[in-house]
Formats: structure tokens, sequence, C-alpha cells
């Protein structure tokens, strides 16, 4: 289900009211990025932007929301004036991002949006929401992805993510990330993700011998059945298998137990059967950190099912991407706007972040300059691209080609990303710096707003400035 309207939080909407009430309607420039990276998180994996795209081009108010906010108790000294605005509205911004698969670091514009003030502000909570969740997945899968070095990981979370549309995009964000596939039909339909699918102990248990439940699977299945072995007993399984069905087998599944110890007991069944190219599969209760203890140990495993821990981020389940007003254009200039909250402040004026690497490509750190400003260095690479003007998009959203780019992305630039920071439980920092202009900048805006700030407590009290 696409988000709408009024798939936004109150005050986005009361403060457009305010805004519109007080002829405030000048274009204003705000940027979407994150303080700080969730626990043992080294980096980020952009994702969701095509969601936001198609979002922003079919944004508009149907006259059922607009008669359901007009009769709002909170909009009942708002004039008809600003409903009449709402049923006309339509997104008519210029919006700069990173492409999907960027792989990012805290302080950093993931997102920049130049639209009239009150465009700018209601599309906020959506943005957030888009951004914040699928980047938040493809970066729990990357590492997962690098955790099992080289072998597949498949995603099967739906049926533990927070509910069916959630799951859907979570398949598309660990496609990112580096999954191979999804057990997700509908991420396949409307994605052309692959989907993979094994066979549930429900099945096996239906039947009252588990020979009679391989053979009729397999009947309909022939040459791509994935067998579940471990209802009853994982060996014995292994056993029958082997013994009455053999090369023909083309993978099993263990989902619970000792992995370690289950796998390398079914390998050696199946090697002595001339059943070498039957492959390993394991789920259950799976993350990074499991699979790279079996990877260390030289697990005979193919392939890993990742359900829980990756769709729902399990360990870290939230991302506090903030969106924060830069810059807003006053009298006809642009004039720089700057939050001082203690641990949140901000830097003012339209960015744009540039990726510095060494002679061999590899990453050494990211500069953050002004958006005007020319590249820090003759080899950096700008990381904000134009995806939106005037309201339409200027790249290509939807089909499989796009999201195959998101993926290959994110390999190829975690290749070159400084091997400490792939580490599981790494507490290596990657360098972001701010050009000398946005330094300064900061400082004089800080300087003039605390400077306003004692003036106006040196006043008589009770004396208002005029």
């Amino acid at each position: 289900m696409s988000p709408t309207a009024l798939s936004t939080d109150l005050y986005e909407l009361t403060m457009a009211a305010a805004y519109f009430e007080n002829g405030v309607q000048q274009p204003a420039v705000f940027e979407l990025f994150v303080h700080s990276l969730p626990r043992n998180r080294s980096y980020l994996v952009v994702a969701g932007l095509e969601q936001a795209i198609q979002y922003l081009s079919g944004l508009h108010f149907t006259g059922e929301e607009i008669d359901f906010l007009r009769h709002q108790p909170v909009f009942q000294n708002v004039r008809a004036e600003f409903f009449d605005y709402l049923a006309s509205f339509r997104f008519t911004g210029d919006v700069w991002a990173m492409p999907e698969g960027t792989i990012a670091f805290a302080g950093e514009p993931l997102l920049r949006v130049t639209a009239p003030i009150i465009q700018a502000q209601l599309i906020e909570t959506a943005l957030l929401s888009t951004i914040n969740f699928q980047t938040l997945i493809a970066s729990k899968a990357s590492r997962v992805v690098t955790a099992a070095r080289g072998r597949d990981v498949v995603e099967f979370g739906t049926r533990r993510a927070h509910g069916p549309e959630a799951g859907v995009l979570a398949a598309r964000a660990a496609y990112i990330g580096g999954c191979v596939g999804t057990s997700n039909v509908e991420a396949g339909r409307r994605f052309g993700i692959p989907i993979v699918g094994t066979l549930a102990h429900s099945y096996v248990m239906a039947f009252d011998r588990e020979e009679d439940a391989f053979r009729s699977f397999l009947k309909v299945f022939p040459e791509t059945s994935t067998i579940l072995i471990d209802t009853y007993d994982t060996v014995r399984a292994a056993k029958l298998l082997a013994a009455r069905f053999g090369p023909r087998v083309a993978a099993v599944r263990l989902d619970s137990g000792n992995l370690l110890r289950l796998s390398r007991h079914v390998r050696r069944i199946f090697d002595r059967s001339d059943m070498n190219k039957t492959k390993i599969f394991v789920s259950g209760d799976l993350n990074e950190y499991r699979i790279a203890a079996l990877v260390a140990q030289d697990a005979p495993i193919d392939a890993y099912g990742v359900g829980t821990e990756l769709a729902t981020s399990y360990d870290a389940p939230a991302l506090g991407g903030v969106y924060k007003l830069v810059s807003q254009f006053v009298g006809g200039n642009l004039k720089g706007r700057l939050k001082l909250s203690s641990g949140k402040t901000t830097y003012p004026q339209p960015k744009q972040a540039w990726r510095l690497v060494d002679r061999a490509g590899e990453f050494v750190g990211d500069r953050i300059t002004r958006a005007e400003e020319p590249a820090p260095s003759a080899s950096a690479q700008p990381l904000l691209e134009l995806v939106m003007r005037k309201g339409r998009a200027t790249v290509r959203t939807g089909g499989r080609s796009g999201l195959d780019d998101a993926r290959e992305r994110t390999s190829q630039q975690r290749q070159h990303l400084p091997p400490e920071l792939l580490a599981l439980n790494s507490k290596a920092r990657y360098p972001v710096t701010f050009s000398q202009s946005l330094e300064k900048a900061r400082q004089s805006l800080s300087a003039g707003i605390t400077a306003r700030q004692e003036k106006q407590k040196r006043l008589p009290h009770g004396k208002v400035r005029r």
C-alpha cells in the first residue's frame, strides 16, 4: 500500500496551515541525514529512494481527505482558502539524493529537497519512514552477506515483519544489501527479485511416513525441491533421502539443532552416496554473528536463510534519520538556518557530499561542502545526484534493472571500504569532514543567533522589542 497525503504526522499539516495563513510560502531547503549510526554499525547502505520518488510524483489530496481534515477540531480556525490550496496541491520541487546502494555515513545528506516551504514540510514524515526503514534493512543485509563470505543469503522474514507491506519492502532492501533472493512472492512480482522456497514442517507432518512426504513433494518439484529434513530426526532423514532418492535431491534444509555438527554429518552421508551436488541450506534464528561463526568453523553449508533478524534489523531496529531545514529564501536571498539543540546541532546551507579515494580507488574519507563549492580534489566523487526537477523524476523508477544496479553498487562500494569497517563489532569510524566554508557559515550563524538571544535577555522585563 502506497502512502497517501495523510500518511503523515498531524504537525506537518498544522505547520502547513500556519505557513499558509501567515503568507510564508517561499522556497526552502531541507536535508535528510542521520546524526549517528545504529549500534555496531560502521556504515549505511542507502535504500528506499525509488519509493520516495514515486510518492512525491503522485502526491495529492483527495476530496475525502480534505473533507476529513476540514472537520478536525484543530483546523476550526483555518480559512477555507487553505483547503482550496490542498485541493490543487502537487509537489513541484527539486530533489538531490544518493543513489540506492550507495554506502553512506553519519552526518551526510542522503537526500536534499528544495521546494516551497509548505511542500517541503508536508513530505517529511513519509520521506523519513521510507528512507529510514529500507536503509536500515539494506545495511543489516550487507552485514549478513559480508559474514557469509560468498555463500548465498536468502531473505526469509516476511512472517516476522511489521506487516505485509513492510515484508515486501524489507525483501527489496535486503536484495539491495546483497541477498540473492526472497521468500516473499509479492516482492518477486513487484520488483523482479528471485523468489526462493522450500517446504514447512506441516507438510512433512501431514503424511504418516516421512518418506511419503519427501516422495510426494519430489514428484511435483523434481528439479527444484529443497527438502526439510529436521522435522523428526535430521540424520535419519538424510540417510533416508540418500537411500531412496539419491542425487535427484537438489538441496536439503536444516532449521534447528547444532547446525555445525548436523551439516557435517549430513554432508558426509551425501558425499558417500554420490550426492556431492546436493546442497545444504540452513535457517533458524540466524544472524550475522551465527553465520560468521559457522563460516569460521568451515561448516559445509551452501546457503543461509535469514528471517526475523534481517526483516526487522533485530539488534538495531530503528534508524534515527532526521529531516532538517538548512536554508530558506527570504526577500530573494538564501538564508542559512541552524539548529543549536544539544547533541543535535546542524549545519546550514544546501550541501554536497564527496567521496575521497586514494590512487588504488580505496575510500579514505568523505567531505561535505556547500552545494556550489568545487570538488575538494580532482578524484573526489559527488554522491548526491539530481533525481527530481520541478516535481518530475529525472531518473527511471520501477523495473528490475535499477534494483540490480543498486545491488551492484553496494557490492562494488563495499569492496573499497577500509577493511576494519567490515568487522561485525567494529569500533572504527570512517572520517567525514566539513569544508572550511561550511564551518565558517555555521560559526557565523551560531554567533548571530546567540547575540540576538543575549540582546533579548537584556531588554527590561515585560518589554517587547519592536
